[in-house]
């Protein structure tokens, strides 16, 4: 009987314990959830408002319910101001957010693929650049300089060379990480099934890089859709606008139309939205898949 007590009363001590961290995870959850709200929500709530009210209402920014909703008004008012340049801005964004991540997933996706794989005396150098490409930051006179010699310059394509380079750092070292997850065997399988270099990229490996592709589409897309200074440098113009370009069709020195401007930036900000909201999980998976090996 004493040896049972003996063995019963480290139980009874260690349930108060236990009971206190599981009232410590709420706590730490429930102010998480707070916080979170008060940084997200708040002032998404605070655009959508200032974007339904009308332009006398909306100049007091203040966080207040509309007194005459104006959201439709503001919204054809947004759409058609300067012959729909909004419209013209959202097909150069999405043909630019498109083709640039593309060629970041593609492009990445093969070095990763190289560096994990492949040792060679080359990797310290690339390894090298990549790093450099996360640190150095960009200068703006030389790459004009170096576009303008290429005819570049205020071109689409241009643009979409700047954008793909400078996230191609990022995403090389997050499909390295996950290259390593790969066993070597699938790629000696497949060599001995016949496969050469090209198909055994593309039809096995590539495949499995669903998860940090995701990612990586995700995100760079986003970066790509938001990017203001790089369109604003490099493709001036209002036939080459971009997004967030327009914003600077309702504010001035003299006169801001913040009803206007809140409504564009509501439009703006729906899809990244939306994008985060249906692939949130696939995002958290793909940049963290790399840290259990490599």
């Amino acid at each position: 009987m004493t040896a049972q007590a003996g063995l019963a009363a480290p139980v009874r001590h260690g349930r108060p314990g236990r009971t206190l961290r599981r009232v410590r995870s709420w706590i730490i959850g429930i102010v998480s959830i707070v916080l979170s709200l008060f940084v997200f929500v708040v002032p998404f709530v605070f655009i959508f408002l200032t974007a339904s009210k009308t332009a006398p209402e909306a100049s007091n920014l203040s966080f207040t319910w509309p007194q005459h909703w104006a959201l439709w008004d503001n919204l054809v008012a947004v759409l058609t101001t300067r012959d729909g340049l909004i419209v013209r801005a959202f097909v150069n964004s999405a043909v630019l957010t498109i083709v640039s991540v593309a060629i970041m997933v593609v492009v990445s996706a093969m070095v990763g693929y190289l560096l994990q794989r492949k040792r060679s005396r080359l990797n310290p150098i690339v390894n090298f650049f990549v790093l450099a490409g996360l640190i150095v930051p960009p200068a703006v006179v030389p790459t004009i300089w170096v576009l303008q010699s290429l005819e570049l310059f205020k071109t689409m394509a241009g643009l979409i060379l700047i954008e793909a380079t400078f996230g191609l750092s990022f995403c090389i070292l997050l499909f390295r990480a996950f290259v390593a997850t790969i066993p070597r065997e699938l790629d000696e399988a497949a060599v001995i099934d016949g496969a050469g270099p090209v198909r055994l990229f593309f039809t096995v490996v590539l495949p499995l890089l669903r998860p940090v592709m995701i990612t990586v589409v995700v995100v760079q897309a986003v970066a790509v859709f938001n990017d203001f200074t790089n369109p604003l440098y490099f493709l001036p113009g209002d036939e080459n606008a971009t997004v967030q370009l327009t914003l600077y069709n309702f504010q001035s020195q003299t006169l801001s139309q913040w009803n206007l401007l809140f409504m564009d930036i509501l439009l703006i900000t729906i899809p990244p939205l939306v994008m985060y909201i249906f692939f949130n999980r696939q995002i958290v998976a793909g940049m963290t898949s790399g840290a259990v090996k490599g």
